[in-house]
């Protein structure tokens, strides 16, 4: 088998004509459900950590887009195809030196507050992200080639960049880059974090800290994206109110929906998952997250990863395949890619990650780690072959935890003291913006193959206005620049594909990154529950359709 085997590329980029009607409704959801006297409540349990902030613009993680996405809405979405499709805009055209684009926008549509959504209100957006005090990371990494954008008219819109920037409609696609109301965040960031004010299908009605976000149904949605699978359909959401709980425990979560306390679980385990697919008794739907794999990186600013030696032994030493396939049931599949199923153009590379403890333990001798101490970790110059690992017990479900206790477990045994330390989120964050880890699992979602020149590049390992870096290796590799900066400036998808193949192998090459699987987005929710979704820009759940029977 090849050392690099490509996985076929998304279909070439394409805005498609704005579509009357958008969202489909499945034939149960009739015109009774959404006109009754007791519109319905939808209980849906989220395993992930409870943002501190309900505005994506803020910080920008997971747990912030999945729930934003039910009441702010982008200018843009993807199809099933992979496809750009129009969503709060209408279309987009680049200049012929690429270095701008004008993006119409639709009429008619304004936000819950009832500010008018224009021009203004995108431009208003844009800087609020490119604001230091907005302490943005995810999005304001994805505008990072834009210098500006200007209201060309009510309806229309221009995006200066300072190069050109190939991913820019994809970046726009995001939940991160949601356009919210410029009056909402002129309220400041205090006040706009506790209700973010959108044009989507549900409001955000209240906050119940540590417990629930209330939704409630936006009376005059219009805007809702195609869904990919047919131009046919409406806005306009099925269900009253979401109450949407925060359940950390997977345990927990999984009693209340077999209990009918919960109608939609997320995180569940593949224990779970796998019991389900093969009885039936919940519907289960899994999607893999775009951007990066899940992944362990290693930390190349200060020893033990300094080393390659040390990096390409921790890889060999680690027994992967086996705690996959032991730990997931079949549900998920070991991935030796840097980039996600998902993402267009990503490489596999099966011959670099070969389970090899007698390998690991060469390189460590050859590395100068030759003696052992009583515990039997590896010793040089005094110092124990020690790996401090915090992992996030919000971004990461129970199984995965396992994973990397069985990784750790192998490494052990040719002499590495793999130290995991579970944190809550902030923490997490904190550890790692502040470098104080050699290992580490962060996930990285985007829908295009510029999530490497996010994650890897130079830039990169300068913190954004938040404190965050993507780049956990701190590896500075100026051919990686060069492979990353030039396929974000071609719209020839053919070179991209060429390009990003290089940069993923320069990535592999140089043993800073070792793949898991593919970063996954699991839920079960009951046979009475009908209309649930991936809305396929970042594979987040849509609500926007669901009805309980």
């Amino acid at each position: 088998m090849p050392a690099s085997a490509t996985r076929p590329a998304a279909k070439p980029i394409a805005l498609l004509a704005l579509a009357a009607a958008l969202i489909v409704p499945l034939a149960a959801c009739s015109s009774e459900a959404t006109s009754s006297d007791q519109p319905q409540t939808l209980r849906y349990a989220s395993g992930d950590a409870e943002p501190t902030c309900l505005d994506p613009h803020v910080g920008g993680n997971w747990p912030q887009a999945i729930l934003a996405n039910q009441f702010l809405e982008s200018l843009f979405s993807k199809n099933d195809a992979g496809e750009i499709i129009p969503w709060l805009a209408t279309g987009a055209e680049a200049s012929d030196d690429q270095l701008s684009w004008t993006i119409t926008l639709k009429e008619g549509v304004s936000f819950t507050d009832g500010t008018p959504f224009d021009a203004d209100a995108v431009v208003a957006n844009v800087e609020h992200i490119k604001n230091p005090e907005t302490a943005s990371s995810t999005a304001i990494l994805a505008l990072g080639k834009v210098s500006e954008a200007v209201a060309v008219d009510a309806r229309t819109v221009r995006f200066d960049l300072s190069e050109p920037d190939s991913a820019l409609l994809e970046s726009l696609a995001q939940t991160w880059l949601a356009i919210e109301s410029p009056a909402g965040l002129e309220r400041g960031t205090e006040q706009n974090c506790l209700a973010p004010i959108g044009t989507g299908a549900f409001q955000v009605a209240s906050w119940e800290k540590q417990s629930q976000v209330v939704l409630t149904r936006n009376e005059n949605h219009t805007t809702a994206p195609q869904d990919g699978v047919t131009s046919e359909g409406q806005p306009g959401a099925t269900v009253g109110t979401i109450e949407w709980k925060f359940i950390p425990d997977a345990a927990t979560r999984l009693a209340a929906l077999q209990s009918d306390q919960v109608d939609i679980i997320d995180s569940v385990q593949p224990d779970a998952l796998s019991q389900f697919q093969a009885n039936g008794t919940e519907e289960t739907l899994i999607g893999a997250r775009p951007g990066v794999t899940a992944r362990v990186e290693l930390n190349t600013t200060r020893a033990p990863f300094d080393d390659p030696k040390v990096r390409e032994a921790f890889a060999a030493s680690a027994d992967i395949d086996a705690a996959v396939e032991s730990l997931y049931f079949g549900t998920l599949d070991r991935s030796t890619s840097v980039l996600s199923s998902a993402t267009p153009f990503a490489t596999s590379h099966p011959d670099s990650f070969e389970f090899d403890a007698a390998r690991a333990s060469t390189l460590l001798d050859e590395a100068g780690w030759t003696e052992r101490d009583a515990d039997g970790v590896r010793t040089k110059n005094g110092e124990r072959l020690e790996v401090a690992f915090p992992v996030s017990t919000n971004q990461s479900i129970p199984a995965e935890i396992s994973v990397l206790e069985q990784i750790g477990a192998t490494s052990s045994e040719v002499g590495f003291d793999v130290q995991l330390e579970l944190l809550d989120l902030s923490t997490w964050y904190e550890r790692s913006g502040t470098w104080e880890f050699d290992a580490i699992v962060a996930p990285y979602s985007k829908n295009s193959a510029d999530v490497l020149r996010i994650v890897y590049s130079t830039d990169s390992i300068t913190p954004a206005p938040s404190g965050y870096h993507a780049n956990n290796t701190g590896l500075s590799l100026p051919a990686l620049d060069e492979a990353l900066d030039a396929a974000v400036k071609t719209s020839d998808d053919a070179e991209r594909k060429r390009l990003y193949g290089e940069a993923q192998q320069l990535i592999i090459d140089s043993g800073t990154v070792i793949p898991l699987y593919d970063q996954t987005v699991q839920f079960a929710y009951g046979a009475n529950v009908h209309g649930f979704r991936l809305q396929p820009n970042v594979n987040v759940p849509s609500l926007v359709n669901v009805t309980i029977e």
